[in-house]
C-alpha cells in the first residue's frame, strides 16, 4: 500500500484545515441531547453544508463534493484534529444517505438528500423494539397497506436522536403473518405525524439521548417506501453494513482519543508510572488506533478498485467499539477519583469530558449490532464454521 498522498490530496487537506480553522466554534457546543445543544449542532451542520463539507463523498447535485474515500479520511483527520463538534445528523448522513443512494428512486434522492446535507431534516433510527433489540428479525411493529398509504402500529425503543429529530427511518412488518426476516418494509416518516407519541429515555448522565416511539394508526404515504414492499430486511442489512463499516466511525475519531490519552498520561505521569500496566495500556491504545487507521486506508483503497465490504464490516465494528472502551477505561485509571466528577463539577476540568466519553463507549459493543452477534457473523460467513 502506497502511504504517500498526491499533490491534489495534500492541497485538499490544506483547504480543509484552513476552512475549519476559520469556522469551528471557539467554545464547545452544548450536548445535542438537549434542545439548545441540538439546535446549535444543527446550525453547525448548516455551516458545514454552506462550505460543502457536510457530506464530501456525496454527488455534487445533492450537496456533496463527489470525493473518494481517501479524501473523506483526510477530511475526517482534519475535522477531529480541529476539535470540531460531533455530528448530530450522523444517522442520516452516514447511514440512511448511502442506503438512499443505492435503493432510492430519483425523486426520493432529490427530495431527501439536499435537506439532509444541510440538516434542515435530522434523522432518527427506528430499529429496536421491546423484545427485538439486537434481533431485528423479531420486529413486530406493523405497516398495513391501505390504498396509497401504510398504516403503522406498534412501538420502537432506543431510537437515537428521536427526541428532537425531524424524520425517522425504520423497519416495519408489512406482510401479515410473516416471520423473521420475511415480510418487512423500510419506511421513511416525519416524526410529527399524527398518531406518533415520543417519550424520552434518559441516559446515565441524565440527558435524553434516546426515545421510545409509539405508533397508533400513523399514516405514511406509499411514496415513502424505500425499495420494494417486503424487501426491508435486505435494505436494512445494507444500512447495518454502512454502520459497522467505514463511515459511521472514522479512524480519526479514535486517533484523536488516543492522542488525548497520551497527553493525559503525560499530565499525570508521576502517579501513573506507579502502575506499569497503565503505561502499557496507553501505548497499546495509540498503536491500535494507528493500526485501525492503516487498515481502513487499505479497505478504502480496495473499495476504490471495485471491491465490496461484506462480513468484514463486523470485524471493524468489534475492533473500534472495544478499542473505545479500553481507551476510556485507561483514562479513568489515570484520573483516579477525579474520574467520577460530572462535567459541570467545578473541579472536573478535563475529567468530565472523559467521563462522558467513558459512559458513551460502554454502548459501543451494543449498538450497530451487538458484538456477540458480530462474532457469530464472522464465524459463519468469514470462517465457515457451522451454525
Amino acid at each position: 500500500m502506497d502511504l504517500k498522498y498526491t499533490a491534489e490530496q495534500e492541497s485538499f487537506r490544506a483547504e480543509v484545515r484552513d476552512w475549519l480553522g476559520a469556522h469551528v466554534p471557539a467554545d464547545p457546543l452544548a450536548s445535542f441531547d438537549t434542545r439548545e445543544g441540538f439546535e446549535a449542532h444543527r446550525a453547525w451542520e448548516a455551516t458545514l453544508a454552506e462550505g460543502r463539507y457536510s457530506a464530501v463523498t456525496w454527488p455534487q447535485e445533492y450537496g456533496g463534493r463527489g470525493l473518494d474515500l481517501i479524501e473523506w479520511l483526510i477530511f475526517e483527520e482534519e475535522y477531529w484534529r480541529a476539535g470540531a463538534p460531533q455530528r448530530v445528523n450522523q444517522n442520516g448522513i452516514f447511514l440512511l444517505a448511502p442506503t438512499l443512494m443505492e435503493y432510492g428512486t430519483a425523486e426520493q434522492k432529490q427530495r431527501f438528500l439536499p435537506r439532509m446535507a444541510s440538516s434542515e431534516d435530522i434523522w432518527a433510527q427506528g430499529w429496536s423494539e421491546p423484545g427485538a433489540g439486537s434481533d431485528m428479525a423479531a420486529i413486530r411493529a406493523t405497516a398495513r397497506r391501505e390504498g396509497g398509504d401504510f398504516v403503522l402500529n406498534g412501538q420502537k425503543i432506543w431510537s437515537t436522536r428521536a427526541v428532537y429529530a425531524d424524520w425517522l427511518f425504520g423497519l416495519f412488518r408489512s406482510e401479515a403473518g410473516s416471520q423473521r426476516h420475511h415480510g418487512l418494509s423500510f419506511l421513511l416518516l416525519p416524526l410529527d405525524s399524527p398518531g406518533i407519541t415520543i417519550r424520552p429515555i434518559r441516559q446515565l448522565n441524565g440527558l435524553a439521548g434516546f426515545a421510545e416511539i409509539f405508533f397508533d394508526d400513523v399514516r405514511v404515504p406509499a411514496e415513502n417506501l424505500l425499495g420494494r414492499e417486503g424487501e426491508g430486511w435486505r435494505i436494512a442489512m445494507a444500512t447495518a453494513g454502512f454502520e459497522r463499516g467505514l463511515m459511521l466511525r472514522s479512524p480519526a475519531r479514535f486517533q484523536k482519543t488516543a492522542a488525548d490519552l497520551v497527553a493525559l498520561y503525560h499530565a499525570n505521569r508521576e502517579r501513573a508510572d506507579q502502575d506499569p500496566a497503565i503505561r502499557e495500556a496507553v501505548l497499546s491504545a495509540w498503536m491500535q488506533a494507528e493500526a485501525y487507521a492503516l487498515a481502513t486506508y487499505r479497505t478504502a483503497s480496495r473499495l476504490a478498485r471495485g471491491a465490496k465490504i461484506g462480513a468484514e464490516a463486523s470485524t471493524n465494528k468489534i475492533f473500534w467499539s472495544e478499542l473505545d472502551v479500553q481507551m476510556h477505561e485507561t483514562a479513568m485509571q489515570l484520573l483516579g477519583a477525579r474520574a467520577e466528577l460530572m462535567p459541570h463539577a467545578p473541579a472536573a476540568v478535563e475529567a468530565g469530558r472523559w467521563l462522558d466519553g467513558f459512559l458513551f463507549s460502554l454502548a459501543g459493543p451494543i449498538y450497530a449490532g451487538s458484538n456477540e452477534i458480530q462474532r457469530n457473523i464472522i464465524a459463519e460467513r468469514m470462517l465457515g464454521l457451522p451454525r
